[in-house]
Formats: structure tokens, C-alpha cells, sequence
């Protein structure tokens, strides 16, 4: 391994300490926050989380929720706290005298400006090169290499292969070129850009000449952080690396020269082809035989001659060093922060090859672990799965002890996860039979496969009896899986939306055949159709008294929404003002508002057919769903957006962007707790409605979810998708319950019975079926 890279042991494990610091800071911090200013509604979480069924794997469920929540609030509030400082930073009084001597080519202002408007905030990298003199050395390099140029390309290459700033999840943005230190340097230059750039995560790398060594240096500070990182790691000997590689040359020289001297080539041609080579090798063979001969060579002064191959693996060093440590930090401010599992461990072994050793590899290891044990306060059903993947990277070294050391904290956390006592069983692996769930598959099956590369057989063993058990509970889940009673036929066109009355005895379809069908439910049988200049009907709904039947039109310029009499089937209503396809209504669950959406929402008074105000979007709204008290409107569009309104007042509350496709269902939970939203990238994603957080995002459709409903009891939420399957899932873990196939086209529209019995889907094949849930 090269010298330089014998650092890491010490950077990582100096490093370390200071994240489990402020993660354990952190989780303080949110507690105390927590305690003195929202009581009330932590009680609801806890109130709402405790509603399951009263075991310990929902207990465990409902924990699991309540840390996320927690989580959620923690960095709301850390982002409001930054934008605040953001908002004031260029106003200081002083701020010209510290632009003076500031240290970078950038205003703080074209840093602070600079928005990353998709995915998470990205961490801002910079790096303080080395000015490296290269005439110490007793010949000099003419064309010695410009160390910041290809510093910044190897860093670059590297974060925008695995961190780029366009990526969502793990996004550095590095400006490289940057630094320009003038008056400001060392400590001083920091402390300046903490004071302007405090509300940016940020890391510097620095590099500072000192004498034959480079002073390798490291200034961090994340989001709500209360001060910087800053201290020297490691101190590089930069003379000693470039000395090794001219030493390295000329053993590959003389490799080469022999060669050439067996096949006859003359001796004085080979000569002009060695250039500092014939120098360099027989000062090393002088050295080799001095040492021979007892002498300590360390006390001579034995100076190679370098060239540009030399000072690139300088470079090469430089730039694994802080691949190693960009990637590094990288990884604990996405997890801290957004969740997102560290990346580097995987990548260890193709960044380092050769040059890695065992014990920078523990260094790691042990680093990572620190960082695992801190985050057990905030969110410890992180733990399993983090230290799964960090000992999968380490499971092909030649001592196992160190991967052995990572599942073993794996099991022993998902074993604490679900109150299961060691005490009873001779074997960790046996205790998972007792606990062991269908969604705990992937994971047994990632045990399965560390252990198949480690050649545990007892493991083995042990592991397949989980796979099995796994495999009785999928039977068994089978003979439960939702029947289906009824297939509903009639309609000859695709079956756009559905709804169920309020007592269970009506269902409500619309297509696009330009007729609303009124059936009975219990028995599937036609009641009545509605017509008359209704246009490709997109959606319908009705109030939760049964008296009102919403209807939307798809098609311009019949773009209305009508309101009949549900039981009569006395249209009471034509509503007008849409210049664009109705695509969606919903009336609000104490039945006094309707909302209908094209590429605007108009909120209108149910009964008297008023309009209240209008909500402006730039796109097509394709989902709307409002809370049970009425206060929060959320609406989904063609833009990936999902807006949060007022529907009374028309005020905007905040906008949500995490999906990367159309959003084409919306649902809110009974509770009022949660946000469903369904979207054309294929995913799910359960938001903490208050605080606009993610919670869960599901994926297994293979096409857009368009449509959405929660069961009454807020515990299940179903999905239909272009994929022509219906989803069950569990809210509180985000558990895929069954998939319900049968529909041969798009799943339009799904809604729940009252009595949480039946489940009906409406579907471009132009049917209705109905699903009997009662037993999931």
C-alpha cells in the first residue's frame, strides 16, 4: 500500500467521533424540541401509531413510524432555521470586510443562491490544492503538473460516477477552482465561510505544504449545525511518495533492460532509452548493497530523480485520499439527514485495489459502526440493514472477523427491533424463527448470501429454515388472499372512476361511454344510468350523507361538473367555468365543499352550487383528496407536484416534489395523519401531512398508480395501476400485503366499502369487479 493512503486509519478514526457527537447532539436536541413544543401532537402520533393490533411486531411497526415522524420534525425545523439565516446572512453590517479577504472566487451570494430544485440538498464540496515546490529536489521537473488541475479531475470523475449533482438521492455539488486564499487562510479562512455560508452544507478538503509534508486538513459543517469541523488529520510525506514511485520506475526499468540485454540488443541503445531510470536503479542497487552491508541508509541523503509519472502518483495518492473522505462524509450527511443508506462501502474495494490494506478496512468499518450505534437513539430500524450491507463489502477478505463482527450487530438489532430475548435459544439465527416475517425475505435472503460466501454451513442451515418459514407464511397468506365475489359488466366503454355510498348499498360508476351508471351493490344489479350532454366522464363522487352525486366531464367544451340527487337521480347541478377537462371532484368529508380539478381547482359550494374561490395550477390536475376536518386540500398534477391548500381561503400551505413522474392519486388517511400519493413513476409515497416529510415510498407496480384508497380503519391502503393489478399494503410498515390480479387493463379507480368488507375496482377493461377484504 502507498504510504500516503496509511492515513485513513487515522483520518477515518478522528472523523468518526465527531458525527456520533453531533448525531447524539441531534437526537437531543429533536427530543427536547419535541417535548416542550408539540406535545399534543406526538400524542396523536402515539395515540394513532397504537391502534394496530397489540403484539410486539406491530408495537414494533408503530415505533419504527413514530421515529420517522420525530425524524421528520427534526429537519423541518432545521430547514426553517436555515432559511432564516439565509434570509439574513448577506445583510451583515461587516460583510465588505470579510469580502476583502475572501477565500474563494465565489460570492457568497452565487453560493447561496445556487438551488438544487429536485431531490435533497446537495452537500458543497471544495478543495484547498497543495502549491507543492518542486525545486527542493536535486533535479527539477520542467514540466511539473498543475496538482490542482488533476486533483479536480479525478474528484470530479469520481463524485459525478456516484454522487453527481443531478443525482437525487446522494447529490455533491463540487466547485472546483474555487479557492483563491489570500489574507484568509488555515482556520481564518474558515471561520470566514462559516459566517457567511453556515445555512450550506459544506466540506473543504485542504492540503497544505509544509516543509516535505502535506498537512491534510478537513473543515465540515452540516445543516443546523452549531459550529465547524475543522483539524488536521494526517500529514502526507509528499516527498516520500514521489521518492517510492521513482524507486517503483526503476525496478520496472531493470525488468525491462534484462529483458532487452537476453534478446541482444545493445547496451549503449538501451541506455538512451532508460533516461533517469539508469540513475535512479543504480543508486537503488548502491542503496540495497549499503544495507546489505549494515549501514542505515535512512541517515543518508538518497535522492532520486522524479518526472511527471512521479508527481501523477502524487496526484493519484491525493485523489483516492479524497475520493475516500468526499464519499465518506457524503454518505453520513444523506443518511442523517434524507435517509438515504451509505454508498461508499460498496465501492471500497474498486476505489482502493491494490493499495488497500486490512487495517484501513476495519478503520472504515469501525467508523461506520460508531455512526451506526449514534443513530440507534433517532432511528434504529435503520441499524439491520446499514450493517448488513457494510459487512456484504467486507466478506471478501480473507479474515472474516470483521464482516462477522457487522451481522452479528445485524441480527442483534432486528432481534431488539422485534423484543426477541437471546435467552432461550443457543443460536441468534433460531431466535429469528419466532419473529420472522414475509417482508423480512430480501433481507434473510441478503444473510443467505454472506453466509454462502463465507462457507458458514451452520448459518446455512439455519438461514434456509427462515427461507422456509417464509415461504409457510406465504402459503398461508394465500388461503387469506382477497376473493373475488363479483365481476360487474355493462359498461362498453373504459370504466373511468367508481364510488361507494356512505350505508354500503350504492356504487357509482362513470366512463367514457358518456353515461354514469347507478348500481346496487350488495347484489351488482343496474339501478339506473344517468345521461344528458354529460361528455367522457372522468370522475364521480359522492357526500358522505348519500344525498349528492358529483360528476366530472373529460372532455372540452363539455367541461362542467354536474351535481344530481343521488337517490332521485334530479340533476340539481350544472357547474361552469372549467376551460379545460374536469379530470377529478371530491366533496369534503362533512360534505359543505366540492372541489374539481382540470388545470385549475375550483372550490365550490356542494349545495347551492356557489363558487368559493379558485386554486391556480400550470399543469393538469390529475388527483385531489381533502383532510376530514376540511383544512387541507392536496392536489397532484402533470408537473410531479403535489400542492397543500387551503380550500377555504384558496392560501397555498407548501408544495411537495419528490416524485420524478406525473402524480395520478391522491388519499389522505381517516386520521388526517398521512399522505397517499400515486404517480407515473410507479411509486407510492406515504408523507407525514403535516410536515410534508416522506415516510415511505412503496414500490412493486411495473406501470403509473393511478388510483388510491385507505380502508376506514386507516390501516391498509390500496393501489391500482396500469400494470392491471390492485396492491394491498400496510400502512404503518409499508408492508405489500397481496396483489390482486384479474382486470386486464388499467385500474382506473378503486374504492373501499364502509364496513371494510369489499373492495371495488373499475377498470379500462370495462368492468367493475368486487374483492371480498374481510379477512386481511
Amino acid at each position: 500500500m502507498e504510504p500516503g493512503l496509511k492515513l485513513l486509519i487515522q483520518l477515518v478514526l478522528e472523523f468518526a467521533p465527531v458525527f456520533v457527537t453531533i448525531l447524539n447532539k441531534r437526537s437531543e436536541e429533536a427530543l427536547a424540541t419535541t417535548k416542550e413544543q408539540l406535545p399534543t401532537l406526538i400524542e396523536g402520533f402515539i395515540e394513532t401509531v397504537y391502534t394496530f393490533n397489540d403484539n410486539n411486531a406491530e408495537k414494533s411497526s408503530a415505533k419504527e413510524t413514530l421515529q420517522q415522524q420525530l425524524a421528520a420534525y427534526q429537519r423541518e425545523t432545521q430547514t426553517q432555521i436555515a432559511n432564516q439565516q439565509r434570509d439574513t446572512a448577506l445583510k451583515l453590517p461587516e460583510v465588505n470586510k470579510i469580502l476583502d479577504n475572501w477565500p474563494l472566487r465565489l460570492y457568497p451570494s452565487q453560493i447561496l443562491e445556487s438551488h438544487h430544485s429536485y431531490g435533497h440538498k446537495p452537500l458543497k464540496v471544495f478543495i484547498a490544492p497543495p502549491k507543492i515546490q518542486f525545486d527542493q529536489f536535486d533535479n527539477k521537473t520542467e514540466t511539473a503538473a498543475d496538482i490542482e488541475s488533476m486533483l479536480a479531475e479525478g474528484l470530479r470523475n469520481f463524485i459525478n460516477k456516484n454522487y453527481s449533482f443531478q443525482n437525487l438521492t446522494r447529490p455533491i455539488e463540487f466547485l472546483a477552482g474555487a479557492w483563491d486564499s489570500k489574507r484568509f487562510h488555515s482556520e481564518s479562512s474558515i471561520k470566514a465561510l462559516y459566517g457567511m455560508l453556515k445555512t450550506e452544507p459544506i466540506l473543504i478538503l485542504e492540503s497544505e505544504n509544509d516543509g516535505d509534508y502535506l498537512n491534510f486538513r478537513i473543515a465540515y459543517w452540516g445543516l443546523g449545525q452549531g459550529t465547524y469541523y475543522y483539524k488536521t488529520i494526517s500529514r502526507l510525506s509528499y516527498k516520500e511518495i514521489v521518492q517510492n514511485s521513482a524507486k517503483k520506475r526503476a525496478l520496472e526499468w531493470k525488468q525491462i533492460r534484462d529483458e532487452l540485454l537476453e534478446i541482444g540488443a545493445e547496451v549503449e541503445e538501451i541506455n538512451q532509452l532508460g533516461q533517469d531510470n539508469i540513475f535512479n536503479l543504480a543508486l537503488l542497487e548502491k542503496a540495497e548493497k549499503w544495507q546489505a552491508q549494515g549501514i542505515d541508509i535512512s541517515k543518508l541523503s538518497l535522492q532520486y530523480r522524479i518526472n511527471q509519472q512521479d508527481i501523477e502518483q502524487l496526484c493519484q495518492v491525493l485523489i483516492t485520499c479524497h475520493c475516500l473522505v468526499a464519499g465518506w462524509v457524503a454518505d453520513i450527511y444523506h443518511l442523517v439527514n434524507y435517509d438515504v443508506p451509505p454508498l461508499l462501502p460498496e465501492l471500497l474495494p474498486s476505489l482502493l485495489k491494490d493499495a488497500i490494506d486490512l487495517q484501513s478496512l476495519q478503520a472504515f468499518a469501525t467508523s461506520y459502526k460508531q455512526v451506526y450505534e449514534a443513530l440507534e437513539k433517532q432511528r434504529l430500524y435503520w441499524i439491520p440493514e446499514l450493517s448488513m450491507q457494510l459487512a456484504q463489502s467486507l466478506s471478501h477478505l480473507s479474515d472474516s472477523s470483521w464482516a462477522q463482527t457487522e451481522v452479528e450487530y445485524s441480527i442483534t438489532t432486528w432481534l431488539e427491533l422485534r423484543q426477541v430475548s437471546l435467552q432461550q435459544f443457543t443460536h441468534p439465527l433460531e431466535a429469528m424463527q419466532s419473529a420472522v416475517k414475509i417482508e423480512d425475505e430480501e433481507y434473510i435472503q441478503k444473510l443467505r448470501k454472506y453466509f454462502t460466501a463465507i462457507d458458514d454451513r451452520t448459518s446455512l442451515q439455519l438461514t434456509d429454515k427462515l427461507i422456509d418459514a417464509i415461504a409457510t407464511l406465504k402459503y398461508k397468506r394465500s388461503l387469506e388472499s382477497p376473493n373475488l365475489s363479483k365481476t360487474i359488466t355493462g359498461h362498453s366503454g373504459k370504466v373511468t372512476s367508481i364510488a361507494i355510498s356512505p350505508d354500503g348499498e350504492v356504487l357509482v360508476s362513470g366512463c367514457t361511454e358518456q353515461a354514469v351508471n347507478i348500481w346496487n351493490f350488495p347484489t351488482g344489479k343496474l339501478i339506473r344510468t344517468l345521461t344528458g350532454n354529460l361528455g367522457e366522464v372522468s370522475s364521480v363522487a359522492i357526500s358522505p350523507d348519500g344525498n349528492f352525486l358529483a360528476v366530472g366531464s373529460g372532455v372540452h367544451p363539455r367541461s362542467n361538473v354536474k351535481v344530481w340527487h343521488l337517490t332521485t337521480g334530479k340533476l340539481l347541478h350544472t357547474l361552469l367555468g372549467h376551460q379545460k377537462p374536469v379530470n377529478v371532484v371530491v366533496i369534503s368529508p362533512d360534505g359543505q365543499l366540492l372541489a374539481s380539478g382540470s388545470n385549475k381547482i375550483k372550490i365550490w359550494n356542494l349545495q347551492k352550487g356557489d363558487r368559493i374561490c379558485t386554486l391556480w395550477h400550470s399543469s393538469a390536475v390529475h388527483a385531489v383528496a381533502m383532510s376530514k376536518d376540511g383544512t387541507v386540500l392536496a392536489s397532484g398534477s402533470s408537473d410531479n407536484k403535489i400542492r397543500l391548500w387551503n380550500p377555504r381561503t384558496g392560501d397555498p400551505i407548501r408544495t411537495l416534489n419528490k416524485h420524478d413522474g406525473e402524480v395520478k392519486a391522491i388519499a389522505i388517511s381517516p386520521d388526517g395523519q398521512f399522505l397517499f400519493s400515486g404517480s407515473a413513476d410507479t411509486t407510492i409515497k406515504i408523507w407525514h401531512l403535516i410536515t410534508g416529510q416522506v415516510l415511505h415510498t412503496l414500490t412493486g407496480h411495473t406501470a403509473d398508480v393511478t388510483s388510491l384508497a385507505t380502508s376506514p380503519n386507516g390501516q391498509y391502503l390500496f393501489s391500482g395501476s396500469a400494470d392491471t393489478t390492485i396492491k394491498i399494503w400496510r400502512i404503518s410498515t409499508g408492508e405489500l400485503l397481496h396483489t390482486l390480479t384479474g382486470h386486464s387493463a388499467t385500474v382506473n379507480s378503486v374504492a373501499v366499502s364502509p364496513d371494510n368488507n369489499h373492495l371495488a375496482s373499475g377498470s379500462a377493461d370495462q368492468t367493475i369487479k368486487i374483492w371480498q377484504i374481510d379477512k386481511i
